[in-house]
């Protein structure tokens, strides 16, 4: 007579969701100390595994290729400025350009959330790969949403243009570090960008 499976046999060997969870967030955290740290080029999954104390397979199961696992580690780091559309709704069209760039410097002025950031840029400046990461995230996630909020023609290209303004200053004062833009008082630099923003996103 062939005995009854146990029930209980295939859940045996299984990891409770909560610590899978925690291993997860284990490795994201590595991964984005990992890329900040090394960049993505000197940056790889067997290392990440090995900092996080786990096999690399396990990394592979949860997050794919190494580009993935990049996309997702930058998609948290990068969180604070998802939230850039909601600042263009909340006042008057005729202010947009003040609150979006006063909105972009506060993260950058932030230590806690630019350090993350320059991690990413200087990823994506030096790696052709970090950069395709970098723009999808962009694109798909934050110039469409922004875009959306504009009721003008080509609002795609006034997004773009009004990002590229911001990022361009961001670059030069937090990652090239050149003088006097480095030195000056931050609501010097949005007093005279906030206008060219401006007229990027609702001028004629």
């Amino acid at each position: 007579m062939t005995e009854a499976p146990d029930p209980t046999a295939r859940r045996r060997g299984r990891r409770p969701r909560t610590e899978s969870a925690d291993t997860r967030d284990r490795i994201l955290t590595v991964a984005r100390e990992e890329f900040s740290e090394r960049g993505y080029e000197k940056t790889s999954v067997r290392g990440i595994a090995k900092a996080a104390g786990v096999d690399s397979a396990l990394v592979h199961h949860y997050f794919g290729t190494k580009e993935q696992v990049f996309e997702a580690a930058i998609e948290v780091a990068f969180a604070p400025a998802l939230n850039a559309p909601e600042a263009l709704a909340e006042g008057p069209m005729d202010g947009v350009g003040e609150r979006l760039t006063r909105f972009v410097f506060g993260i950058w002025e932030n230590p806690t959330t630019r350090t993350p950031l320059l991690a990413i840029v200087r990823s994506a400046v030096n790696n052709e790969a970090a950069a395709a990461v970098f723009r999808r995230l962009i694109a798909s996630q934050l110039l469409r949403r922004i875009a959306a909020q504009l009721d003008r023609p080509d609002a795609e290209l006034r997004a773009e243009l009004a990002a590229a303004q911001l990022v361009g200053c961001a670059m030069l004062r937090y990652v090239i570090k050149v003088e006097p833009l480095v030195s000056a008082d931050v609501e010097q630099i949005i007093a005279r960008v906030a206008p060219v923003v401006q007229g990027h996103l609702t001028g004629p």
